[in-house]
């Protein structure tokens, strides 16, 4: 089992930034991906960003590209999501998720999912 816990929401003015953490504990030697999805009011979740164990390959979504920035420090089991040239548009609950396999990384194939963290950007 993993968990994660996600924090660094809040709310933010439009062109604002911001820092999400999300912080795995339980079995983090098994190496996961880990992901960022976002789900607005009256929406399905959607994917935003993903990062594999290693670091070394990242895949984003065409709306945050340019603006959005995952990391991840292993030794501190925890994955970051800067994000900078906010829009009233990135309003969301926002999740983390590990994966098992990358870059099969979906709403459906995540195993394991954090409690969210709400962003709101205000216009």
């Amino acid at each position: 089992q993993v968990q994660l816990a996600e924090s660094g929401g809040g709310l933010v003015q439009a062109g604002g930034s911001l820092r999400l953490s999300c912080a795995a504990s339980g079995r983090t030697s098994d190496n996961y991906a880990l992901g960022w999805f976002r789900q607005a009011p009256g929406k399905e979740r959607e994917f935003v960003t993903a990062i594999s164990w290693s670091g070394r390959d990242i895949r984003y979504a065409d709306s945050v590209k340019g603006r959005f920035t995952i990391s991840r420090d292993n030794t501190k089991n925890t994955m970051y999501l800067q994000m900078v040239g906010l829009k009233s548009e990135d309003t969301a609950v926002y999740y983390c998720a590990a994966f098992s396999r990358f870059p099969t990384v979906t709403v459906t194939t995540a195993n394991y999912w954090g409690r969210g963290t709400q962003v709101t950007v205000s216009s």
